[in-house]
């Protein structure tokens, strides 16, 4: 890590909250194949304080995009508890828990899963559909949102339109839309150059520091990890503070 990444960490890491925000106890997550057991986690454990930008690194395979999926209410363990901001997730049932997700979750993803059709303040507004907003209100959060990723001159372009830096910023921006408790990006620069990568983590970087924004990201890039507040490694369906040689 470099020096500057370093000081990066400790500035980011003085505004991490003692409240924690997400506790996973336990959880182990096991996927059939015919009739093979996939056993993808083993008996985790994980608290996330409020605040915190945490990266997960390790190989692919190792299991940490679907520990993201479970913290995001996306699947369900096959063991064990989750609770975000004080509420047992694995217990909600399935519209329950797509009501909850709706409040507290955004999500950023590698690919940006934008909708062609739609044009950039389209898709942002595309989570609000989903709460009880009136039209007004959801154009003030797409108007907001579009201003924290300074894309509020791009807001009639469509996906096609725009390059790929853009794009992200527009599913940063739909992530970020709602307010959410918790932001989960999935190699958010995986598809991206290393100066347009670094553009995004400048900003989920200022959305984790000047916005409070407790954000969970897998990586395999050193370099993005590197603007983390903690880092942990996902092995064989386990956590563990160093890389496994």
């Amino acid at each position: 890590m470099s020096r500057q990444a370093a000081l990066d960490q400790v500035e980011a890491t003085s505004s991490v909250s003692s409240e924690t925000l997400v506790r996973v106890e336990g959880c182990t997550k096991h996927f059939r194949r015919g009739s093979e057991e996939i056993r993808v986690l083993e008996k985790l454990d994980l608290e996330v304080p409020k605040g915190e930008f945490l990266a997960l690194m390790g190989p692919s395979g190792s299991g940490k995009s679907t520990l993201l999926n479970l913290m995001g209410g996306l699947d369900r363990p096959t063991t064990g508890s989750i609770t975000v901001a004080g509420e047992r997730i694995d217990q909600l049932s399935r519209p329950k828990l797509a009501a909850w997700r709706a409040r507290h979750v955004g999500f950023v993803f590698q690919f940006y899963n934008l909708l062609p059709v739609l044009n950039a303040e389209r898709n942002i507004e595309l989570p609000l559909l989903l709460t009880h907003l009136s039209r007004a209100e959801r154009k003030k959060h797409v108007e907001t949102a579009l201003e924290i990723v300074g894309l509020s001159h791009r807001q009639k372009h469509y996906p096609g339109t725009l390059s790929g830096g853009e794009q992200q910023r527009v599913g940063i921006a739909r992530g970020i839309v709602t307010d959410p408790t918790l932001l989960l990006a999935d190699e958010p620069t995986g598809d991206l150059d290393r100066k347009t990568g670094d553009e995004i983590l400048d900003l989920l970087q200022a959305l984790n520091r000047d916005h409070g924004k407790t954000i969970i990201m897998v990586t395999h890039d050193p370099h993005a990890a590197a603007r983390s507040t903690r880092t942990l490694y996902v092995n064989e369906g386990r956590l563990r503070a160093e890389p496994v040689e």
